[in-house]
């Protein structure tokens, strides 16, 4: 999962959320910083749960998904199954080791 294309930081200001009193990113965007799809990243997720400790990453709640949404003036759920997990920055710096 490791690219080498330069984000600006201004890019990645737009991407990070206050949820539960933590700065943390969606999983859709750091797929995108990835340049991998949503599902393939949660895969790994999936498939390495002991790298990623409680305070590393979490999944939202229903309620928590909505407010996101309306802030990011979004309505529809962007054919998501599940709720979105999203990490915290300890839990973004883990990706950089794949």
């Amino acid at each position: 999962m490791s690219n080498t294309t330069s984000v600006s930081d201004d890019i990645i200001m737009t991407k990070i959320y206050y949820i539960r009193d933590q700065k943390v990113m969606l999983d859709s965007d750091l797929a995108e910083l990835y340049g991998v799809e949503t599902r393939r990243l949660n895969e790994q997720v999936t498939r390495n749960m002991d790298r990623f400790p409680d305070d590393f990453m979490f999944r939202l709640n229903e309620s928590e998904f909505e407010s996101l949404m309306s802030q990011i003036a979004t309505s529809k759920r962007g054919g998501r199954r599940k709720l979105p997990y999203v990490f915290t920055e300890h839990g973004v710096l883990c990706f950089q080791a794949y």
